[in-house]
């Protein structure tokens, strides 16, 4: 075996990175999504810059249209933008079986040279054996690391998260401002019409203007 690895270093060498570098984007994978299931459990106190986004975003759309008819749709158009380094999550997966792919056609490469040296069944053996070698590799790294699994954990913790907390939060806030609203405008109409003009011209807030600006920003921090 020594010997056929030295004669076919340069083969070797490409499969062996090639399914190295194809199980490392599993395991990547498989942790970053290990953390996002556990910061989506932890919506409320996440330090996620990506589940922050999430929640600025889904707030702003919720104030701008009311509400959001279809919130699973709008959580796998967030699932579907998850970047590492600029890299889609998705193209990472798609990469890891592209290398595998590539690994096993490299090593038929090599087969398919020997055979047409006409080298003996041993010598081209190897080139199989580490195909098959590889590819239990991959499927039971893949199986390990469940992607397809923890991408649906985190999709119903995102939804459970921003359709039964979330959204009733901004209701209920939203309906905290028209109740505060009418009393505002009240205490405003009681005010001299010189202070009026002086307080729009300084542009500084009211009491209950500012009651619903904090409001707002602690919807947006929690």
């Amino acid at each position: 075996m020594s010997v056929f690895f030295i004669q076919h270093k340069n083969f070797m060498i490409g499969i062996l990175a090639l399914l190295s570098a194809s199980i490392i984007c599993q395991i990547i994978l498989g942790v970053i999504y290990r953390r996002l299931i556990w910061e989506s459990e932890h919506m409320s106190t996440t330090t996620d810059k990506s589940l922050q986004q999430l929640k600025l975003k889904f707030s702003g759309c919720y104030k701008l249209n009311e509400k959001i008819s279809n919130i699973p749709v709008f959580v796998d158009k967030y699932l579907g933008n998850i970047k590492l380094k600029g890299i889609s999550l998705t193209t990472l997966k798609h990469l890891s079986g592209q290398l595998m792919l590539l690994a096993v056609l490299v090593a038929g490469i090599g087969a398919f040279l020997g055979i047409i040296r006409d080298d003996s069944f041993l010598s081209i053996a190897p080139f199989y054996i580490i195909s098959f070698a590889g590819l239990y590799c991959y499927f039971a790294v893949a199986s390990l690391v469940d992607i397809p699994g923890r991408l649906n954990i985190l999709r119903i913790n995102l939804v459970d998260y921003l359709e039964n907390h979330l959204a009733n939060r901004l209701e209920q806030t939203a309906l905290d401002m028209l109740a505060v609203q009418p009393d505002a405008k009240a205490a405003d109409d009681k005010q001299p019409e010189e202070e009026k003009t002086a307080r729009k011209g300084s542009g500084v807030f009211s009491a209950p203007e500012m009651e619903e600006l904090e409001l707002l920003l602690q919807e947006f921090l929690t």
